[in-house]
């Protein structure tokens, strides 16, 4: 399936967070990519901001279009806050969570392991990135030798990641659960979920 595989930091550059890629591109370059990048713009209507932020949370997830919007279809017919059960789906894939848990330094890297069949949830197999969790669902690292030492090797690089409070993590057992859905606090602040709603609900 296609993903985007262009400059990564030139997407952090052009909303001004780091979104994906390093952050050290926005230590250098604080400001848009592009010719007139250090330039002022004009204001921004309300469908470009809204665009922005959907175009932003799709980026950070790694997902195509007719993904995120058969995520943000299924969150809309839930009960709930549209908003903030949108992101609940997005951070319960099984990806989003691997990289939470520090098993992989990306989403993309713990895309790549979970499609590798390195990973297991409640003893089986699942090779599947955009499996949803569910609360009680156990996680585990699959007893194989490259599947334990590239764990180990992520888990020692992104020992300073603290683990979200809906999660739990056994790092020497490599094992770990989903303790209950993630709350709006616990996820990503920079997200301002209510424009995206509002942007999908023009269509």
């Amino acid at each position: 399936m296609a993903r985007y595989i262009g400059p990564s930091t030139r997407i952090s550059r052009r909303f001004g967070q780091l979104v994906i890629g390093s952050a050290k591109a926005l230590e250098r370059r604080n400001y848009p990519p592009g010719q007139h990048g250090p330039k002022s713009r004009r204001k921004a209507s309300e469908y470009a901001v809204g665009l922005n932020e959907k175009q932003k949370l799709r980026y950070m997830y790694g997902l195509l279009e007719r993904q995120f919007r058969r995520v943000f279809e299924i969150a809309k017919r839930e009960r709930g806050v549209t908003g903030e059960r949108f992101l609940q789906l997005l951070d319960t894939r099984l990806d989003s969570v691997i990289y939470l848990l520090g098993l992989a330094k990306s989403r993309a890297a713990a895309r790549q392991f979970v499609n590798h069949g390195h990973i297991r949830v409640n003893g089986r197999k699942v090779d599947i990135a955009s499996y949803n969790v569910r609360p009680g669902d156990e996680i585990d690292v699959r007893n194989a030798p490259a599947s334990r030492q590239m764990a180990t090797r992520n888990l020692e690089e992104n020992r300073i990641r603290t683990v979200p409070g809906w999660l739990s993590l056994n790092a020497e057992q490599f094992k770990a659960g989903v303790v209950r859905l993630p709350k709006r606090d616990e996820m990503d602040q920079n997200i301002n979920e209510q424009l995206i709603v509002e942007f999908y609900s023009r269509f």
